[in-house]
């Protein structure tokens, strides 16, 4: 736990903990004083995350869906033949850099960096590409990336199947839709990041497509910085102030379960909904959702296809 936390607050990306020189040394300081705290928190959700089995599964069908589409149009480019699909990971294993050399190892020729951040942020997916970048200047092969894809129509239908079959849930009665993004720093976005408005424009596309009543907040903060706001928490008091009293949380910035949906949401958010007298139910997690799969296989295919390595 120690390292993987060293890792994220060593990245002034994400957060700024004081002069540059000071960033790891306050980050190992950090790390020590979280890692109990956050080894409990893993602890009551089974004693770790699933997001790397769960990420290795979409890997998985990603490839699968690939290389269906190269099969059907009876090509033979070498580059055609098989595409494959690794996975490569910011702050724990397995890093981006060991993916680069493991692919290159592999023979591969060229690589398509596709982020599983659907909305663009200079603290995720920039962060990611940042590393992506670096590792792959060591060797010689194309490269390229995807770095958003938050109004993609397949991501949207996603997304929507999973608020309605949510709103569903409560049987008829009444219910309003909390979409819940992971927070950043305010400094970030002051700074010109578009994160809120890839979020708003996710939200703006799924409002479309059903009839809903939604607000947004933002959950998970960490650092002594000011946060985006409203938090979850703040949003829920102020629901009920409201009399709203059933509420579908939709985790909108995360398309696989971890600790974030399995911890934060269904065990701290429905203690406190509880006390409130709020009925909360999360929307399901994308996770391995066809048309999730159907969405990251269009978006590789189209790109792929504007990098001219279908020839």
């Amino acid at each position: 736990m120690k390292p993987f936390l060293y890792n994220l607050f060593s990245d002034r990306e994400i957060i700024r903990l004081g002069p540059a020189l000071l960033q790891k040394p306050l980050a190992r300081l950090m790390a020590t004083f979280r890692a109990k705290k956050t080894e409990k928190m893993y602890s009551l959700i089974g004693g770790g995350s699933p997001i790397l089995g769960i990420t290795l599964a979409q890997a998985d069908s990603l490839q699968r869906a690939l290389n269906e589409e190269v099969a059907l149009t009876g090509k033979d480019s070498p580059r055609r033949s098989l595409m494959r699909v690794y996975v490569g990971m910011r702050y724990w294993s397995p890093f981006i850099e060991d993916a680069v050399r493991k692919l290159h190892g592999e023979g591969i020729e060229a690589v398509l960096a596709v982020t599983l951040y659907p909305h663009y942020s200079l603290a995720t997916t920039g962060s990611a590409l940042k590393k992506f970048n670096e590792s792959i200047l060591q060797y010689p092969m194309d490269a390229s990336a995807i770095s958003s894809w938050y109004s993609h129509p397949l991501y949207i239908d996603a997304l929507v199947e999973c608020i309605s079959r949510g709103i569903a849930s409560f049987q008829g009665e009444e219910a309003e839709v909390l979409f819940s993004a992971h927070s950043l720093p305010a400094s970030i976005v002051e700074a010109g990041d578009p994160y809120v408005d890839h979020i708003m424009g996710t939200i703006g596309e799924v409002a479309k497509k059903t009839d809903i009543r939604w607000r947004l907040s933002y959950q998970s903060k960490s650092g002594p910085v000011k946060w985006l706001e409203p938090s979850t928490e703040d949003a829920l008091r102020k629901l009920v102030k409201e009399g709203v009293r059933n509420v579908l949380i939709v985790p909108v910035s995360f398309v696989s379960d971890h600790i974030e949906t399995l911890y934060e949401i269904d065990i701290l958010y429905k203690k406190l909904a509880a006390s409130l007298g709020i009925r909360l139910i999360r929307a399901e997690s994308l996770n391995t959702h066809p048309l999730l799969i159907r969405a990251l296989k269009d978006i590789v295919m189209k790109k792929v296809g504007e990098l001219g390595w279908t020839e």
